[in-house]
């Protein structure tokens, strides 16, 4: 019999318990640290497939969409403790460090998910301290999961001086965030000059400013975004192929087809 629990604390910790499989569509619209107690995690991105063990850890960037499956067994189910960092808390975060010490040299990283080395001290202390917290059902003081917080973004920055320009990916203030925007109106109709527009920019600071959250063009960009929302929409079993085809953007399904299969290796109705 399945049995899921989930323990929340204000969309900072989660904990998850699961006996059988579960399969999920998972959209990172944070900064994501995610910590395997037990069980297995198996996330599909772009086609490539990524397993988790326990004791692994693995960073996944905001603003990407993935498929989890999650394993467990009547001797070993599923749990996983995930850290999510929001854009006001790693701007006030920015703002404690020592200015002097941060690498100016570092890039944004173009890669989506990141696993993390493996039987790192400073990541199995952090996650295991929470686990008593989850096994007791109490939850911990602001204080407490704001110190967990900082503690998970240094093992970050203590993995790769690259991940400065990944976490602190702050965009001017007066300015609508690109992904954010794409994220929420992918499905329709609209220019590129459109799509400038509406996010306060014109059309070159537009371009330029999408170079730097994506190695990909704006139209390469909405394409595979469309694609992961159709592809999760279809093996879901939420949508036909037809109606996820139309339902994302497409208005030629022959083109769809023939995009999808370029991207996953098969046809939508292979799933």
């Amino acid at each position: 019999m399945e049995r899921l629990d989930v323990f929340d604390c204000s969309n900072v910790l989660i904990a998850n318990f699961f006996t059988d499989d579960r399969g999920c569509a998972h959209e990172n619209r944070e900064h994501t640290l995610i910590y395997l107690c037990s069980g297995e995690l198996e996330i599909e991105e772009r086609g490539k497939k990524t397993i988790l063990h326990e004791g692994e850890c693995a960073f996944m960037r905001r603003d990407n969409r993935m498929w989890l499956q999650k394993h467990a067994d009547k001797e070993h189910p599923y749990r996983s403790i995930v850290l999510k960092f929001t854009k006001p808390f790693l701007r006030e975060f920015y703002q404690t460090l020592d200015k002097k010490e941060i690498y100016m040299e570092s890039k944004r990283e173009k890669v989506s998910l990141r696993v993390l080395p493996n039987n790192r001290p400073d990541i199995r202390s952090l996650f295991e301290s929470l686990v008593p917290y989850f096994d007791a059902g109490v939850r911990p003081s602001d204080d407490v999961l704001k110190l967990k917080m900082i503690e998970g973004a240094y093992v970050l920055l203590n993995t790769d001086k690259s991940l400065y320009a990944s976490l602190f990916d702050f965009v001017d203030p007066w300015k609508i965030d690109i992904l954010d925007y794409l994220n929420e109106n992918y499905m329709y109709d609209l220019s590129m000059e459109e799509i400038a527009s509406y996010t306060g920019r014109s059309l070159a600071t537009f371009k330029r400013d999408f170079a730097k959250v994506s190695n990909l063009t704006p139209q390469k960009w909405l394409i595979k975004r469309r694609l992961e929302a159709a592809h999760d929409m279809i093996k879901s079993g939420r949508k036909k192929i037809t109606e996820a085809c139309f339902d994302v953007g497409f208005k030629n399904l022959s083109h769809f087809s023939k995009v999808y299969k370029e991207t996953y290796g098969y046809a939508p109705s292979m799933i």
